[in-house]
């Protein structure tokens, strides 16, 4: 198995988090269910279907659960927020919290992370694509740190937790939108125009706000 580090990392890369638990065929039946339900569950979110990313979610912790392992019920609960973020739904991690005595130091830091209160000492302990945006020395050097990470699931998630922080530039607002976009992401999507209109209004920029709720019109589906 590998380190917890690694593992908290595949949290933007469902299936390496459960291929993780072992290499040796056969796979067993609850890694194979846990590892479809969670893909399911997160994809489910970011284009909005509530009702499928929750029964899909309670099936992935059913089998996360038949192990008794409570690190991979923590990393799941973990991959939950994250979704969570990226989508700028600012909320407690409520599953992890309950589970916060058991958990490693990677475990916590990735916490902490999500909830925009990293310190120098989590960041080296993070996911190595966002051990740079959370040691940044500025909102511009942060921004930029995101904005290079490849995985879109995890970009959108360095980018909300700059937002949730206060530390979101304008380019890294213009990043994500595009990123969702890109990924037919309706949620995040939403969100993330929902930002942009926002401060577009409060610097005067009537025309840009006004652009800017037209799609989010188009992809709300209002006439």
């Amino acid at each position: 198995m590998k380190n917890t580090a690694a593992l908290i990392a595949a949290a933007m890369s469902l299936a390496a988090m459960l291929a993780a638990c072992g290499n040796n065929p056969p796979v067993p039946d609850w890694q194979m269910n846990a590892q479809s339900s969670l893909e399911r569950s997160t994809a489910a979110y970011m284009t909005g279907n509530a009702r499928v990313e929750e029964a899909e979610y309670k099936r992935a912790r059913d089998a996360l659960g038949s192990t008794g392992k409570v690190d991979l019920i923590i990393r799941a609960e973990l991959i939950r927020c994250a979704a969570r973020v990226a989508s700028l739904v600012f909320e407690d991690c409520a599953g992890f919290d309950k589970l916060a005595a058991d958990a490693g130091p990677a475990d916590r830091a990735y916490a902490a992370y999500l909830s925009g209160r990293a310190t120098a000492a989590d960041a080296a302990l993070l996911p190595a694509q966002h051990q740079p945006v959370a040691a940044a020395s500025s909102d511009t050097a942060a921004a930029a740190a995101a904005q290079a990470i490849a995985d879109p699931l995890s970009k959108l998630v360095a980018s909300g937790v700059l937002l949730r922080a206060n530390k979101a530039t304008p380019a890294l607002l213009a990043d994500a939108v595009e990123t969702a976009s890109a990924q037919g992401w309706r949620r995040p999507l939403l969100a993330w125009l929902g930002v942009q209109a926002m401060r577009a209004e409060r610097a005067g920029d009537a025309a840009e706000a006004q652009r800017i709720k037209r799609r989010v019109d188009l992809v709300s589906n209002r006439p």
